[in-house]
């Protein structure tokens, strides 16, 4: 007999246990790897992680240094008020804070295009640690020598690493979470929700019925992932002041660390398998 023929079932059985492999790496860390197509339910609890802190920490700057570090609409519309009232220090103020915010989803930018061309997968994890141990240190400062005139200076910190979280949420998700951005998420439910509805009109297929209908429900864990984090983070702070915000930074860094570590394992798992039943 041929000995192609005979090799033919073994060859298909490895190409098959190979393309499982394949299918088993694409994890359900959702800080790992920004896949061409990614789940609703992966942004979902993308949402969950990254809308909630967003909104825990918009609420404790608010309750610290009474700004909101991520609300750039508010903070953009408040310019022309300072500019018909003459108040060029809060003009100011407001200018650098939105300067802050656009820098940091600039960088975030910069460090995702870096990573994608080493093809560092957690390269996202790495961004969202650098901002868990950058609120770490602001809030240690805090804790040890708050003053109210540096309220403003400090205000600008948490726009940039805002503007970092939000960017780094929507390039994750390829622009279906925006961590920060209630009103345009908003906007893309109200859109989700027009064409759910009208879908029973049309008579569309039940396949694009459903898809507005995974399209809605993301937006809707982004939202309310957002209104929760902004109440619990207005109540954590009254209760344990910059120690509450000391822990959200600890929290973001250990999430960051533990998706790094988990993948890397996976990954050598996953290599290790593949030697062993001759794939590589």
């Amino acid at each position: 007999m041929n000995k192609s023929v005979i090799l033919a079932p073994a060859i298909a059985t490895r190409s098959l246990i190979r393309t499982r492999f394949l299918r088993n790496s694409m994890v359900n860390n959702v800080l790992i790897k920004k896949k061409k197509v990614r789940s609703h339910t992966e942004d979902r609890y993308l949402a969950l992680v990254l809308a909630t802190t967003a909104g825990v920490l918009n609420a404790m700057a608010l309750g610290a240094f009474g700004f909101f570090p991520s609300h750039m609409t508010g903070n953009t519309s408040q310019i022309s008020s300072e500019v018909f009232s003459a108040d060029f220090h809060d003009l100011i103020f407001l200018a650098v804070l939105i300067i802050a915010f656009v820098i940091g989803s600039v960088s975030a930018r910069f460090m995702v295009l870096a990573g994608l061309k080493k093809k560092l997968r957690t390269i996202y994890c790495l961004i969202i640690l650098a901002e868990g141990i950058a609120l770490t240190f602001i809030s240690l400062f805090e804790l040890n020598f708050f003053s109210p005139g540096n309220n403003r200076e400090v205000s600008v910190l948490l726009g940039f690493l805002m503007g970092i979280h939000n960017s780094t949420s929507t390039q994750l998700s390829n622009g279906r979470v925006r961590a920060t951005h209630i009103t345009g998420t908003l906007t893309d439910a109200g859109i989700a929700l027009g064409s759910f509805i009208s879908s029973f009109i049309s008579h569309v297929s039940y396949a694009d019925r459903r898809f507005q209908q995974k399209q809605l429900y993301t937006h809707l864990t982004t939202v309310f992932s957002f209104l929760s984090g902004c109440i619990a983070g207005l109540l954590l702070f009254k209760a344990f002041g910059f120690v509450a915000m000391f822990g959200l930074g600890v929290f973001l860094a250990v999430v960051a660390l533990w998706g790094a570590l988990t993948a890397l394992l996976r990954a050598r798992r996953r290599l290790y398998s593949f030697k062993k039943i001759g794939i590589y």
